[in-house]
């Protein structure tokens, strides 16, 4: 158990530490390894604050405090991370829409946090992360492809329809959707966002929202209802997969709900196998 120390405010000279500790788990910790691997670790370049935690020599654990709150820590450290995290954030504030991040780090530090900041929309305690190192184990739609910039409107209507069905709100509500259109557009514009386009429909879609050297993670898997129950997301996902293995990272990651039991089995039967579980807390 660590002792009881406040966390600090990372900066530059931090990074090789950051990254030392982000190395131990690149799967689980893909969400911040790429920022960090992008942007450093000093504040103004992350355009928001890393925390970090240490003993001695060696850095125990980081959380970065932007628009989601995302902690990581080595194991062992959970409990002394959402202690010293939990502190640094009921000072700050709530300003994220979500923590989001392995299930050990989070959950410690939702229950502390929960009296100042609670209640949350929801909690989803258990979601499975899942990846995938090889090809995947079923045939890649051929159809599905990156998605071109002048796509774009095309296929905004299909990401909040998306967003809207997985997170439970409207991405519109904030700003008009000029924020969330601004992220699709980026991952447009990066190669990163695929889709199944027929006759000017979305029939699939797929983003790999998160990229580090190491590994990327595959985010907002939609398939348009009137064309669920055909094997659409399973083939649309293996494309995925296939592409980015091959031109984004070697490890192919994403976690899913737990009660999402059609989705698990798809993803299990594209080849995707459990590697840890995240938890995110949705406001």
């Amino acid at each position: 158990m660590l002792r009881s120390v406040a966390a600090r405010v990372l900066d530059a000279d931090d990074e090789l530490a950051v990254r030392e500790l982000l190395d131990t788990d690149p799967v689980a910790a893909c969400m911040l390894a790429g920022r960090i691997e992008t942007h450093g670790t000093a504040t103004a370049t992350l355009g928001a604050p890393l925390w970090g935690l240490s003993t001695g020599r060696r850095l125990d654990a980081v959380c970065l405090a932007g628009a989601n709150l995302i902690p990581f820590a080595r194991p062992g450290s959970e409990r002394a991370a959402a202690a010293a995290f939990a502190d640094r954030a009921r000072r700050a504030g709530r300003r994220c829409s979500t923590i989001v991040g392995p299930a050990a780090s989070v959950l410690p530090l939702w229950e502390l946090l929960e009296p100042s900041w609670g209640p949350a929309r929801e909690v989803r305690a258990r979601q499975p992360l899942l990846a995938i190192a090889g090809p995947p184990a079923i045939p890649a739609e051929p159809a599905v492809r990156p998605v071109r910039p002048g796509e774009l409107d095309l296929l905004f209507p299909a990401a909040i329809a998306m967003f809207t069905e997985e997170v439970g709100v409207s991405p519109l509500r904030v700003d008009g959707g000029a924020g969330y259109r601004a992220r699709v557009s980026d991952l447009v514009r990066a190669g990163q966002s695929l889709a199944w386009i027929r006759d000017g429909e979305v029939l699939f879609k797929a983003d790999v929202g998160a990229v580090s050297r190491a590994a990327c993670q595959v985010q907002g898997v939609w398939v348009s209802p009137q064309h669920r129950g055909q094997g659409i997301g399973q083939r649309g996902t293996a494309a995925v997969v296939e592409y980015a293995r091959t031109a984004i990272a070697p490890v192919v990651s994403l976690y899913v709900n737990d009660y999402n039991t059609a989705a698990r089995a798809a993803y299990q039967r594209v080849g995707f196998t459990q590697v840890g579980t995240y938890a995110s807390v949705l406001f």
